[in-house]
């Protein structure tokens, strides 16, 4: 996988990367391959005992991927052509694995011997299950369930689906075998959103069936394949955990629209099932905080909620008594899971909202043990099949993220796992972000912020400014670390610097990281507090040393931050002198016919609620822009549609607005993968920043 170039790029002396020398940050090592800060390792798979951790990367800093390993506790990074062991799914006792290749089903026993393959099909093969015999599996084929014996490969058909009834997935093997847990997902109410391509002999309509399916949930006796519907809906959040000895089914669910969360236990052979916690909101209730699960040798459930307007961890009986709640205070707890029948290993940001350290949580005794020392912002957090070591990302200011391994036994160690960092990219003097933690204007709302100054600062100058948006809406982008969602971008404003910017960034309100209220502020109307959000850093900035131009300011961002930044255009264009906006979301109708999963808890259905989506959508304020707008958008894009940008741009034309910008990518979707359409959308957004922001003229 090594390529010649970046090896010569190795062998070079670090003083050939110096400032006076090659120009490390032209905006073609920033977006031509190989990436300069080189690809981000991400963990697919451990061992059966926990000896090997497998990982996703390239060494030689190219963005296709291949698969690596590297021996629990450190050594050396090696290739792993096979691929077991990264798809592998283990046995309750973690004597056996399968995993899927090609349409077939293997088997091995966990070391990866004496594979052998126990289903051939053309077919899909969709949602395997271990029984807790260790012995057969259930599976979906062809929309119905299969139960297979993998020691004489004999298939048993537990279901008989109708020609128009959905087909059936398996999502829990009871403990004692006895039941199946099955989903079946009807999509007839889903609606043709198109996407055309246009880039080869003849037009593809690109059509694509989106909505949110309605949900039935089952439990099937595998013995007599009686099924028995448990309840059905239009759910958008559903998580499900079974007992040890199999008597209870949990089932975590939340309503279409986020609004309503319900956590029941059913005692499959009793046929009854008790409501153990309820929560709701006038926001939305956010899915990565809504985890839940039996613990693993005790018929106690451990979950995450944000009822008390952060997420924090609490543990609750199956009959729901003895509700507890285990951590509490204004941080969050982004990450939880059961080590053994009374410890939970989770991650905190109880010191800062930049920084994650792990903790271990005792729930008999109710005592918090923090298992890191060195401060970094951690992520994508992987507890091992043996539970006796957590694998996750690590960074810190300008150090992008490596793996790095926390063993849970004994006396806890965080050990480095990988080393991915180019010395091309050691060898340049990055600049360190300014973080700074500022009240807004209400007196009340506590926002972080991202600086950079310009290079050559000189406290006595005033410098144009540049804010760059992040995208998602529900995202964290300011921490005490290089940015994972936007490591290019985090590069483009060190550029920015480069050519005397201040380069801004604030986590608005819909961020997450700050709290349940925090997030929901915008609900119903997105895009108003958000732009409040990040003229308080402004005028921070100018009430805190002044060196800022708030008569030169632009604004950039894609998808959720390109709304952002034609949002602000209109809305405070006293504040915003000049807007890029990528991939941007221009009517909120669109977006919600592509993803009503998204759309629908923030700002409901555009049906009852037409006036959410028209104060929220750029598009009503397009005749009333009178700043420079850039924008930028990918043809194919099958998430925000282009449809977005030709709304937009045929509403400036109609209004007989000619100060804009555009600039299509024919081959290019939501996110971009060739590295000369990143080069040109930025080389684009560079020079119009040049013209109308610094060299602004009134």
């Amino acid at each position: 996988m090594k390529r010649l170039l970046f090896l010569i790029a190795i062998l070079l002396p670090a003083s050939v990367f110096a400032r006076d020398g090659l120009d490390t940050l032209s905006l073609k090592t920033i977006f031509h391959e190989p990436h300069l800060p080189g690809v981000r390792p991400a963990v697919s798979g451990f061992t059966y005992d926990d000896s090997r951790i497998f990982f996703s990367w390239n060494d030689s800093s190219y963005a296709q991927r291949g698969q690596y390993q590297v021996a629990r506790g450190s050594g050396a990074v090696t290739e792993y052509e096979d691929g077991v062991f990264n798809r592998a799914t283990y046995s309750p006792n973690r004597t056996k694995l399968f995993y899927i290749d090609q349409g077939d089903l293997i088997v091995a026993d966990s070391d990866g011997s004496r594979e052998q393959t126990i289903v051939s099909t053309q077919s899909h093969i969709g949602s395997p299950v271990w029984a807790p015999d260790n012995r057969h599996i259930a599976l979906s084929k062809e929309g119905d369930v299969w139960i297979v014996d993998t020691e004489t490969a004999q298939f048993r058909q537990i279901t008989s689906k109708e020609e128009d009834e959905p087909g059936y997935f398996v999502s829990e093997w009871s403990g004692d075998g006895d039941y199946l847990f099955v989903l079946q997902y009807d999509t007839s109410n889903h609606r043709t959103v198109y996407f055309p391509e246009y880039v080869d002999k003849f037009v593809d309509p690109g059509e694509s069936q989106r909505g949110q399916a309605h949900v039935y949930a089952s439990a099937i006796e595998v013995e007599s394949a009686e099924k028995d519907t448990l309840f059905d809906g239009i759910y958008s959040i559903m998580n499900t955990s079974v007992n040890k000895n199999g008597s209870l089914l949990a089932v975590d669910r939340t309503d279409r629209d986020m609004k309503e969360r319900t956590m029941k236990v059913y005692d499959l052979s009793e046929g009854n099932a008790v409501t153990i916690f309820e929560d709701e909101t006038d926001g939305w209730i956010y899915p990565a905080r809504s985890t839940m699960e039996f613990s693993p040798d005790r018929d106690l459930i451990m979950f995450t909620s944000e009822q008390d307007g952060w997420a924090h961890i609490y543990t609750v009986n199956p009959d729901g008594s003895g509700l507890q709640q285990h951590t509490r205070g204004d941080f969050e707890v982004p990450y939880a899971e059961w080590v053994n029948s009374s410890q939970i290993v989770y991650a905190s940001t109880e010191e800062d909202p930049g920084k994650r350290h792990i903790y271990r949580l005792d729930v008999n005794s109710g005592q918090n043990t923090r298992l890191t020392e060195e401060p970094a912002f951690r992520q994508s957090f992987n507890l091992s099949p043996a539970k006796s070591m957590l694998v996750y990302q690590k960074t810190w200011w300008n150090e992008p993220f490596e793996l790095y391994q926390l063993d849970l036994r004994g006396n806890p160690a965080e050990t480095r796992l990988t080393e991915s960092i180019p010395e091309r990219f050691k060898a340049i003097d990055w600049q360190k972000p300014e973080y700074i933690r500022f009240t807004g204007r209400d007196g009340e709302t506590e926002l972080s912020m991202r600086v950079l100054k310009p290079l050559d600062f000189d406290e006595n100058e005033e410098y144009p400014v540049v804010v760059f948006a992040h995208g998602a809406g529900s995202l964290q982008n300011v921490y005490k670390g290089w940015s994972n969602n936007y490591w290019r971008e985090y590069m483009f404003d060190q550029y920015l610097t480069k050519h005397g910017y201040v380069t801004v960034e604030v986590d608005f309100r819909h961020s997450t990281g700050y709290g349940r209220d925090f997030r929901e502020d915008v609900t119903n109307w997105m895009g108003k507090y958000e732009t409040k959000d990040i003229v308080d850093g402004l005028d921070y900035l100018a009430e805190n040393g002044g060196y800022v131009d708030l008569d030169r300011v632009g604004i950039y961002g894609g998808s959720y931050g390109g709304f952002m930044a034609l949002y602000t255009l209109t809305d405070k264009p006293d504040r915003f002198h000049a807007g890029a906006a990528l991939r941007k979301v221009t009517n909120w109708v669109n977006y919600y016919y592509a993803n009503p999963w998204y759309t629908r808890p923030r700002l409901g259905d555009p049906e009852e609620y037409p006036e959410h989506y028209e104060r929220s959508s750029p598009l009503t304020y397009a005749e009333e822009l009178e700043r420079p707008a850039l924008l930028l958008h990918g043809l194919i894009d099958d998430n925000v549609g282009f449809q977005d940008a030709m709304q937009y741009a045929n509403k400036l034309i109609q209004s007989g607005n000619t100060n804009f910008e555009m600039m299509v990518y024919p081959d290019e979707r939501h996110s971009f993968q060739d590295p000369n359409a990143w080069y040109d959308e930025y080389y684009r957004m560079f020079h119009f920043f040049e013209e109308h922001v610094k060299n602004r003229k009134e």
